[in-house]
């Protein structure tokens, strides 16, 4: 039982370690021992190597708050990958502060400022509006179009410091989760299959994926769970 329950956690979840897929495990309802799973785990060989150099802690870190209520920021940033054939795509990606949720990862050989702001208005749609968004100095990001935007809706625009991508950390974590999870495991030949997969993996993460920061919450859940405190207070007003 142990054995397939483990197996059917890393197929579904093939970049997630033990600490996460035991998690999972317990989601699913399951309450074997951690000490009996980790040691069939490690028997199994799913025990995952840790990749690349230890990196030492910064030692005069920028603090970010947490927003108390969804929408207070909202972090926005751009990722590159390539298709088989070697052809370049970019992704921008969104998540809410509040309770680390993607709003929207948009993909696309070319991403303008014009498109930037299109997306954004595609998630408000739904989303309502942030107060704040953060972000690094890339051009769509320093535009005038993006700024006319924000200045139109009443939204505080807030960049970090050139050559230090820490201050934008909520989505700096997501995107190395994208990347692992998504980019570097699978091989695509055209956009539609990288929209397509990202588009079910995003409700995946959102809805399925426990969140350290969020006591084990998946966003979705963490937004649900102080929605009535929102609701309430929207009221009283």
């Amino acid at each position: 039982m142990v054995i397939a329950g483990l197996q059917q956690a890393v197929e579904k979840y093939p970049a997630y370690g033990f600490s996460k897929l035991f998690k999972i495990l317990r989601r699913w309802g399951h309450r074997w021992n951690h000490k009996r799973v980790h040691r069939i785990y490690c028997r199994l060989n799913l025990n995952k190597r840790r990749r690349g150099k230890k990196r030492l802690p910064n030692r005069y870190p920028i603090q970010l708050s947490v927003p108390d209520t969804m929408n207070g920021c909202w972090s926005i940033d751009f990722m590159c990958d390539s298709l088989f054939c070697g052809r370049r795509f970019r992704t921008l990606n969104v998540i809410d502060d509040f309770n680390r949720e993607v709003l929207a990862i948009e993909i696309d050989v070319g991403l303008s400022a014009e498109r930037v702001t299109r997306v954004l208005d595609r998630v408000v749609a739904w989303r309502g509006y942030p107060s704040k968004l953060r972000m690094a100095n890339g051009p769509e990001f320093i535009s005038n179009t993006l700024a006319d935007w924000a200045e139109e809706h009443a939204i505080d625009l807030e960049f970090i410091q050139p050559g230090k991508p820490m201050q934008n950390s909520y989505v700096e974590r997501f995107n190395r989760t994208f990347r692992d999870e998504i980019l570097n495991i699978y091989v695509f030949k055209t956009l539609s299959e990288v929209r397509a997969i990202t588009e079910e993996w995003m409700d995946q993460y959102n809805e399925e994926r426990p969140h350290d920061a969020l006591d084990d919450l998946t966003p979705f859940e963490y937004r649900m769970a102080h929605q009535p405190l929102e609701n309430s207070t929207l009221d009283c007003h």
